[in-house]
């Protein structure tokens, strides 16, 4: 059973930084590319920053610069550094997986499993 479980989600205010978790089991970790996706109230969810099985990132625009992902592959676990946290970054946070080495896109479309969430609150 694939199961990817976030944390590190909080309120702070902005300017602050938070550092989410997802631990992952049930799959082949090292074999699959890994992202983070967030959704807003009100919006559709949207990929923030995707890492491949080689390290290799990409970014949305809005998180270039600020938040920075990671993968320990020794212990199944996905970061995100997330640094000048502003208000308009307040969503839902989700750790994903895509059946892949190479994201390739921060489509929500293409990852196929997905953990419950963590909230993010920033406050102005």
């Amino acid at each position: 059973q694939v199961r990817l479980v976030e944390s590190g989600g909080g309120s702070v205010q902005a300017g602050g930084s938070l550092r989410l978790s997802c631990a992952v089991s049930g799959i082949t970790y090292s074999a699959y590319c890994m992202a983070w996706l967030s959704q807003a109230p009100g919006k559709e969810r949207e990929g923030v920053a995707t890492i491949d099985t080689d390290g290799a990132t990409s970014y949305a625009d809005s998180a270039k610069g600020r938040f920075t992902i990671s993968r320990d592959d020794a212990k199944n676990t996905l970061y995100l550094q997330m640094n000048s946290l502003k208000p308009e970054d307040t969503a839902m946070y989700y750790c994903a997986a895509r059946v892949s080495r190479s994201c390739q896109t921060l489509a929500n479309w293409a990852y196929a499993f997905r953990g419950q969430g963590t909230q993010v609150t920033v406050s102005s």
